[in-house]
């Protein structure tokens, strides 16, 4: 421990040292999460300095933990504390709060490391300064950011790891496998996730950082092994611009702790480069717009326990060194300057105000009528961020849209998460910056496909006085003798009752079809994509009340039809009835794949939708018997490696009646190999539009901005009468967009399902040149192969988990691809 702590510092003995539980001292091995997690624990039991509580579990059912650690007294008073921080005047006095949070990235495990080490510093030190500081200081810890992918990396390491040191880079213990320790359960990024909360990882964080409020943040990491140390500010002018300019210059002043901090041990570092503090979604970011400061950390990564790098020998003790200096130099910068913290977030919140009031217009309204899972999932997104909702009282009329009352809000611009508000409805285009770490557009009610507008005035808006509040939906009885059941396509959760229904052996049909048929007494219309399930063919023994129970725990409403003949359309015994069975997915995985864009796949039908997924690294494809599976879903990756063994077997399946949906990469990969009939924009085309004759060398990093799409909300034009549109019922989608794959315009008919709108960028930043070549194009096309089909999206359906608005494209392909033939020849 000696080396990581103040030399000239006492401890008290009855703290027990990391190096007492672990059996092992810190950097010497990579401790597992629960192991870490009982050190922690003998702290808090053994000081009355610490606290520890569970914030919640993993998906693989880990412990999140938090750490609060101040003297006895704050400790004694914490909840009286803590229920004061909302109120900026009456908490003046109280302590000044810093959160440090480690190792967001399971595999940047020096942070986690280094957590342990400043426990303890805090816990036993007996200097004087460290107990002066305690009285003014909360210090919250939250240890391992993500539980699960920390404990793959371990693994890993431990595994591959010899008993003879061995620093070379090219060793496999520097080598993770596909799912790599840096993302969560379901292959996410969790620094991605503080402002989209897709992760249960977030959404259990949340509460407690609204409930402590962080005067300051910071956000341990690790980067590139021949980097050296980075700390915050980042790159001046990424910088979001509702950050307030006071933000920066209160980082900079913490930087001079760090900098003293290093410079002492002689440790190359530096900053503003590389980094920005553009999207809000990252921990170093969310607090900018929450009143506190974040700081990013970024440690050269020695990957494992030691590798050979530009700067010489790389140690894994090296790296936890250093953020245990940075923590250190945190706390104290912000101890030393909790005035100017203090006045920072009063000011803060008192700008949030003034900016509101002279903003040109009151709020936000939205609706969404047709969707409950979804609507309610953005509202409780929005109150996760404590955004003050309020339900309409009575239908209000805006620009030829009537928003229904009991489907609609309004959010007044004029509330203390003004800033979140903007950032999260934001559809800004223009940037003075064009280069961006992460996406430029993440517009929340797009991305979730919700109905919303400025409010510019308020005369006739009329509200209910209490912010929306969760409930739970009422069930409806339904009857258990009906001809026949119907549910409809356009509730986000439909997929998963026909899946669980279809599983169960109850048969079902889609309508391709609308019409109109009787319930309750009342002739109700139905959409094509409606799904029906006559009692006269069904042949599971007391199948109503399976239909019935899976229906309410779907929260899917059941429509009751007493006859088979229609009040309008086709009657329940039409042939445009079309059977529906449950789908048996392949995903190809495996080194190559996007681990992202694999996840975020998996967590949309296996968490959300409960269907099973098989995943089949490449390698293993030409030994899988394709026969077994309905579906194989590629998403972006490098296909190249696959043998023309592979290809022959893919072809022959979906010319047997496979249906393969593969998206960006992989859409070009299905064209290339001449399974999917459409061309693509090649890249020497994209470079020709962009002119480069008076470019000098120092252009070189803007011309390459240019020339991406860094990650922007496009419109879509859908053609609803599709069966891979079925559940949508306006025609405008937005659809995300992060690569410049292009498909080119077909003559030929019915292939293409959507194309780019004429004037497609909806939120975030694309060089006019790549938004004019998409203007018109196609982004989801579909055709017959054979027996079978093939589907292709140029967008990601499903990015990051919180697209609910695109994702049910995904789901129709399982469902519906039989339900239309698009031939070539037509």
């Amino acid at each position: 421990m000696s080396t990581y702590l103040p030399s000239d510092s006492v401890y008290n003995q009855k703290i027990p040292t990391p190096e007492s539980t672990l059996g092992f001292g810190i950097g010497e091995r990579h401790p597992r999460h629960d192991q870490v997690l009982s050190y922690l624990q003998k702290v808090a039991v053994a000081s009355d300095r610490v606290n520890i509580e569970e914030m919640g579990r993993t998906t693989q059912f880990r412990s999140q933990v938090l750490l609060t650690i101040s003297s006895p007294d704050n400790l004694n008073n914490i909840d009286e504390i803590l229920a004061r921080r909302s109120n900026i005047a009456a908490s003046s006095k109280d302590p000044i709060v810093v959160w440090l949070g480690y190792s967001v990235h399971g595999d940047e495990i020096s942070g986690t490391n280094a957590a342990m080490v400043v426990a303890y510093h805090l816990a036993a030190s007996q200097d004087k300064a460290v107990a002066d500081m305690l009285n003014d200081t909360i210090i919250v810890i939250e240890p391992s950011l993500n539980p699960d992918g920390m404990d793959r990396f371990v693994n890993w390491v431990t595994t591959h790891r010899g008993i003879a040191e061995n620093p070379d880079p090219n060793h496999i213990e520097h080598h993770q496998n596909w799912r790599t320790g840096r993302t969560n359960h379901f292959g996410f990024d969790l620094n991605r996730d503080w402002l989209l909360l897709s992760q249960k990882e977030s959404q259990n964080r949340l509460p407690y950082f609204h409930q402590y409020q962080p005067n300051v943040l910071g956000d341990f990491h690790e980067m590139g092994a021949n980097g050296s140390y980075f700390f915050q500010p980042g790159i001046p002018t990424r910088t979001h611009p509702l950050t307030p300019e006071k933000n920066t210059e209160l980082t900079q002043l913490l930087a001079t702790y760090h900098a003293k901090a290093l410079d002492k041990k002689e440790r190359l570092y530096y900053s503003e480069e590389s980094f920005d503090d553009f999207y809000y979604g990252k921990g170093s970011t969310y607090p900018d717009i929450n009143g506190g400061i974040g700081v990013l950390f970024e440690q050269a990564s020695s990957r494992g326990f030691q590798q050979q790098t530009v700067n010489g020998l790389l140690t894994f003790e090296y790296g936890i060194q250093n953020h245990v200096l940075t923590s250190l130099s945190t706390i104290e910068g912000a101890w030393k300057n909790q005035a100017k913290f203090k006045d920072y977030r009063r000011d803060f919140f008192k700008l949030a105000e003034k900016q509101a009031s002279d903003e040109s217009f009151n709020g936000y309204i939205f609706t969404e009528t047709s969707d409950h899972y979804r609507l309610q999932a953005f509202l409780s997104k929005l109150q996760q961020h404590q955004i003050k909702v309020y339900p309409l009282k009575q239908d209000y009329k805006r620009h030829e849209l009537t928003y229904i009352a009991e489907q609609s809000y309004y959010i007044p611009l004029e509330q203390p998460q003004y800033r979140v508000i903007k950032a999260l409805f934001n559809q800004q285009q223009n940037f003075e910056d064009n280069t961006f770490y992460d996406v430029s557009g993440w517009t929340l009610p797009l991305a979730m496909n919700i109905k919303f507008d400025q409010v510019s005035s308020t005369w006739g808006l009329k509200t209910q006085e209490k912010s929306w509040q969760p409930s739970e939906a009422k069930a409806t009885e339904v009857s258990e003798s009906a001809y026949a059941y119907a549910f409809e396509w356009h509730d986000f959760l439909a997929p998963k009752l026909l899946n669980k229904i279809t599983n169960a052996n109850i048969t079902a049909k889609v309508a391709t079809k609308d019409f109109s048929a009787t319930v309750n007494g009342k002739v109700k219309s139905f959409n094509q994509g409606t799904i029906i399930v006559p009692a006269g063919i069904q042949q599971v023994e007391n199948w109503q009340s399976i239909l019935t129970d899976l229906a309410a725990q779907s929260q899917i409403p059941l429509n009751a039809l007493d006859t088979g003949l229609t009040a309008k359309g086709i009657d329940i015994g039409s042939s445009s009835f079309r059977p529906v069975s449950a789908p048996k997915v392949l995903l190809v995985g495996g080194k190559g794949v996007s681990q992202y864009e694999a996840g975020e796949m998996l967590y949309y039908l296996d968490s959300l939708l409960e269907i099973p997924v098989t995943v089949v690294e490449m390698q293993r494809l030409s030994a899988i018997d394709l026969a077994e599976y309905s579906h194989i879903i590629m998403v972006d990756g490098k296909y190249k490696a696959l043998s023309t063994q592979v290809v022959g077997k893919f072809a022959s399946w979906v010319a047997n009646g496979g249906v393969i949906f593969g998206q960006k990469s992989a859409a070009q990969w299905l064209s290339t190999n001449e399974i999917l009939k459409i061309d693509f924009v090649s890249k020497n085309h994209i470079d020709q539009l962009f002119d480069t004759d008076k470019l000098t060398y120092g252009d070189k990093e803007k011309l390459s901005a240019r020339k991406r799409i860094a990650g922007a909300i496009f419109k879509a034009e859908l053609d609803i009468s599709h069966p891979l549109a079925y559940g949508y019922q306006q025609s405008e989608l937005p659809v995300f967009r992060n690569s410049t794959i292009i498909m080119e315009q077909t003559a030929k008919p019915f292939i293409s399902v959507a194309k780019y709108s004429k004037t497609p960028l909806l939120s975030g930043y694309s060089d006019q040149n790549l938004v004019n070549r998409l203007a018109n194009n196609p982004t989801l096309v579909a055709h017959n192969v054979g027996k079978g089909r093939v589907i292709a999206s140029t967008d990601d359906l499903v990015f990051r988990g919180y697209f609910l608005g695109s994702m049910k494209i995904v789901a129709n392909s399982l469902f519906f691809a039989k339900a239309f033939s698009a031939t070539l020849a037509e």
